[in-house]
């Protein structure tokens, strides 16, 4: 068997409300207790800039300018997650945008009360990962490297 199997990777986005709300530790915990691996990570202020660059498919919408305020309004921890199937597993495991619509176990569904203060946000394509890790990583910031337990995930 090929130790090379298809991984891919994805950017998550910890926002203002989960690092005010101490969830930090809880929600890394259960990406990583899901088999997934942290390639990239950083605390920061995003800035007025890099929110309009992360969000520019929404400018012009009503909700834009409070989207730009919120993302702003307090640190994020922003993070390249690497795993097989990467970016639909971060999104099963975040629930639904509305936690009204999110199913107990999933991040918004267990923590998140309204869809401003919904917690996390997901790459929902291989394009929409590869325009948002650039916002806020750059390719030195990215370490490869292979945790022991892939062998107990990925291969027989």
């Amino acid at each position: 068997m090929s130790d090379q199997l298809p991984f891919e990777n994805t950017f998550l986005l910890l926002k203002p409300d989960a690092v005010q709300r101490g969830l930090i530790g809880r929600l890394i915990s259960r990406i990583e207790e899901k088999g997934l691996k942290i390639v990239a990570m950083k605390m920061l202020q995003i800035t007025p800039e890099q929110a309009a660059r992360q969000y520019e498919c929404h400018f012009g919408k009503p909700f834009y300018p409070s989207l730009v305020e919120f993302i702003c309004s307090g640190p994020s921890v922003a993070m390249i997650i690497e795993g097989r199937g990467a970016i639909s597993l971060c999104r099963r495991l975040m629930g639904s945008t509305s936690p009204e619509n999110s199913q107990p176990g999933t991040i918004r569904g267990d923590y998140s009360l309204d869809v401003k203060h919904n917690l996390i946000h997901g790459s929902d394509s291989p394009e929409s990962f590869a325009h948002e890790a650039k916002v806020y990583f750059s390719e030195e910031e990215i370490v490869k490297y292979r945790l022991d337990l892939e062998r107990w995930i990925y291969y027989s």
